[in-house]
């Protein structure tokens, strides 16, 4: 499979990638906050034109599930789930984490990395990774958690510049760099399947109905 479609609707930026024949044709926008949902399709059709290819080419569709945006999570997963659907092609969901972990050229992280998506009020989405395995599932963190495995070796990786910043490093990395090698990699795993949103806590709207 050398040609598909991904989008990232999870953080405040979007991501867009098409492949056609191994080659990598993409559009970014560093600031899409409030607006997936009208520049979504937009951009997909852009870096179609780009890649010179058709929806009916693309082998397979791919978004980014979480954990970030509720809104643009729903909306990313909403678009490729409605794009699938249509033309009867598989689906590939890769999680935030994994765009901020395999950023690496070859794909493959070293050593262990905290990957980090911010979830306001200093706390954060957090996954860990040593040598490319997962050896921390997806948590809430408080941002003194994160200070505490950063004691115990973990380099802090996000696509997007975070608040802890300024008390501790953080390699900001390339959300379309992550985006190509994530699907990459979970295609070359067979890791093909329906898409669900990695929500690693509840919405603020369902936290209310449970108080």
């Amino acid at each position: 499979m050398k040609n598909f479609l991904a989008v990232d609707t999870s953080g405040s930026y979007m991501s867009v990638v098409a492949m056609k024949d191994g080659k990598e044709f993409s559009v970014f926008e560093a600031d899409c906050a409030m607006k997936h949902s009208v520049l979504l399709m937009e951009k997909i059709d852009e870096a179609l034109k780009k890649a010179d290819l058709t929806l009916e080419e693309c082998d397979f569709f791919a978004a980014c599930v979480g954990a970030g945006s509720f809104t643009g999570i729903r909306i990313g997963i909403s678009a490729v789930k409605g794009l699938a659907l249509a033309l009867g092609k598989p689906t590939i969901g890769v999680t935030s984490f994994a765009l901020a972990a395999y950023n690496a050229i070859d794909g493959k992280p070293q050593g262990k990395i905290l990957c980090l998506v911010d979830a306001l009020h200093d706390a954060y989405y957090a996954c860990g990774y040593e040598n490319g395995e997962l050896v921390l599932p997806p948590a809430y963190l408080s941002e003194e958690q994160v200070l505490k495995l950063c004691k115990e070796g973990y380099v802090l990786r996000s696509c997007a510049k975070l608040p802890i910043e300024a008390r501790m490093a953080v390699e900001v990395v390339s959300p379309i760099s992550g985006l190509k090698n994530a699907v990459l990699l979970a295609a070359e795993r067979g890791e093909f399947g329906a898409l669900s949103a990695v929500y690693v806590r509840k919405s603020s709207a369902e936290e209310n109905v449970c108080k």
